[in-house]
């Protein structure tokens, strides 16, 4: 029998070129449209982080971790708008771990 919903997290590194304040928009955005096709349990904000290594000329950037529960469908449009929207440096979405 297929899941119906499942429970993801979405760890998505956004860009600080346009300040700390263009990133929490971006927060905000993507916070609402999780708001609006799934059930969100929890938005992790990390902050302003040292990246590993330099991405598009950048050392730092700012973290958020997103819980959410939805239909296998979602998470593919959350990954399609991510890779479209300018000051997202990295995303990645992936099933959540669930304790037995």
């Amino acid at each position: 029998m297929a899941k119906i919903r499942e429970k993801y997290e979405l760890m998505a590194v956004y860009s600080l070129k346009n300040g700390e304040e263009a990133a929490k928009e971006l927060v905000e955005k993507f916070k609402a449209m999780i708001e609006k096709s799934a059930t969100l349990e929890e938005v992790n904000e990390w902050g302003k982080r040292k990246l590993a290594y330099a991405i598009e000329d950048e050392t730092e950037a700012f973290y958020v971790l997103y819980t959410f529960e939805s239909e296998p469908a979602f998470p593919a449009e959350v990954e399609r708008v991510l890779n479209i929207t300018d000051g997202v440096l990295r995303f990645l979405v992936t099933v959540a771990q669930t304790a037995k």
